[in-house]
């Protein structure tokens, strides 16, 4: 496409170089296409990765959700050779095998859990309270649910029962989430992909076959492919272009606060580390970090307020004492031995939820227009394979195929498990089986 001073041209523009966002540019150059990222932030993953606790875990609420996690763990693992980068050339994101410990609660059964864990391969063993604590003897394995404020005396009521869980030894996180969409970047731009940051986009219209946005600093980019992957602003954006009438999954963005604390004496090492715990049961989530950290994150219980935002730009970026208290203290019931220090420490992101809490990976009625949005944070974990995702639908669509009546499946490079793309389209019906949390 012919470019001037003023105009941009590409095969395809995606706009958020977030994770997601980057690694959709990685694969869609990778498939031999003219890319352009754009992005409002001064770079690749400033936005919300930035704030992920990048946590890699396979415990989902359907075959495609699960076996699309266990694909992408095998990318984090193989990450430099998924990238064809060279860690003496560019430092890189690194993932961490920690083990997870997923306590029971009523709204996720465990036997369908287990066989759907089952039906995709992914290695895991149930734990009966007594087990529990004689291998992790940090936690605490009474039930507590359903979720109540620490201000409720009922809170911090005695349990009178005990948690089962879900152990899944493959699990962990990523070290940097923000250095992950990077490499992602890197390695597009490697491959001939370009990046503009600090471009916003203020306009979109389709002329003819061609998509045309317009930049606030006054120039436009152009071309026949967009991929809406713009995060908590991916519904603005839709808006925007004229698109999502016939979205039957909404999307809005919600302010987040993940914690650092210090792990607790004796809970691991970076060597070995202590598992990650995912605690619906309390309505927290928690892993290890490099030298000793403590990530802990909450799982929308109800008993709280909810910050849905307008407008991502209007979030408060700063961590507060009521969101730090509740979580923490969650954390630390679970954890009896956890620290609760009186400075508050974490960072603030704003989620693009989806109303199940399950992803859009999609085209639209707008030729030439796709997305992936609704990533509500649970996400990161998927970037890698997301970005296969979409290289594939746009690849089917543009060719001719309707993937609405006849979803593209994609196959697991590296476990051969077939993924039916139709479980993220944005026409599906709403996933019932979801906890209505970012886990999913």
């Amino acid at each position: 496409m012919t470019e001037s001073a003023q105009t941009i041209g590409a095969d395809a523009i995606v706009v958020g170089s977030g994770v997601i966002g980057s690694a959709v540019a990685y694969e869609l150059v990778r498939g031999g296409r003219d890319v352009l990222v754009l992005d409002k932030g001064a770079g690749a993953g400033f936005g919300s990765t930035s704030a992920s606790s990048a946590v890699i875990r396979f415990l989902c609420s359907t075959y495609d959700t699960i076996a699309t996690s266990w694909e992408a763990k095998f990318m984090w693992e193989q990450w430099a050779e998924h990238l064809g980068l060279e860690p003496a050339e560019v430092p890189l994101a690194r993932f961490h095998r920690t083990g997870g410990l997923h306590l029971d609660v009523p709204i996720v059964p465990v036997e369908p859990s287990m066989e759907r864990l089952d039906a995709v391969g992914v290695p895991f063993t149930r734990l009966g309270p007594e087990e529990i604590a004689a291998r992790f003897p940090h936690v605490d394995v009474g039930a507590y649910w359903p979720n109540k404020s620490i201000t409720d005396d009922a809170f911090w009521a005695d349990a009178t029962a005990s948690l089962g869980a879900i152990y899944t030894p493959d699990a962990g996180y990523v070290d940097d989430p923000r250095l992950a969409a990077d490499n992602l970047v890197e390695a597009a731009r490697r491959r001939g992909a370009r990046t503009v940051y600090r471009a916003e986009v203020v306009a979109a219209d389709r002329v003819g076959d061609v998509w045309r946005l317009g930049l606030a600093d006054g120039r436009r980019a152009e071309a026949p492919v967009v991929v809406n992957a713009a995060g908590p602003w991916s519904g603005g954006f839709n808006r925007l272009a004229g698109v999502g009438e016939e979205f039957a999954i909404g999307v809005r963005p919600l302010r987040q606060e993940v914690h650092q604390v210090s792990q607790p004496a004796g809970y691991g090492t970076d060597e070995a580390p202590g598992p990650a715990v995912f605690d619906i049961d309390l309505g927290t989530y928690m892993r290890p970090g490099p030298a000793g950290a403590w990530v802990v994150g909450g799982t929308e219980p109800e008993c709280d307020p909810f910050e849905w935002l307008d407008s991502p730009d209007d979030v408060n970026a700063h961590v507060t004492r009521e969101r730090y208290d509740a979580q923490v203290t969650r954390a630390a019931r679970r954890l009896p031995e956890l620290r609760v220090p009186n400075q508050p420490a974490g960072v603030v992101g704003v989620y693009d939820v989806a109303d199940d809490w399950t992803p859009i990976y999609d085209r639209t009625d707008a030729d030439g227009f796709y997305v992936a949005m609704g990533t509500s944070g649970n996400q990161f974990k998927n970037a890698p394979i997301a970005g296969r995702f979409l290289a594939a639908i746009v690849s089917a669509v543009e060719e001719g195929h309707d993937h609405d009546a006849d979803p593209v499946v994609y196959t697991g490079e590296h476990t051969g498990l077939k993924i039916d793309l139709g479980a993220f389209s944005r026409k599906r019906p709403v996933n019932e089986s979801t906890t209505r949390t970012v886990l999913g």
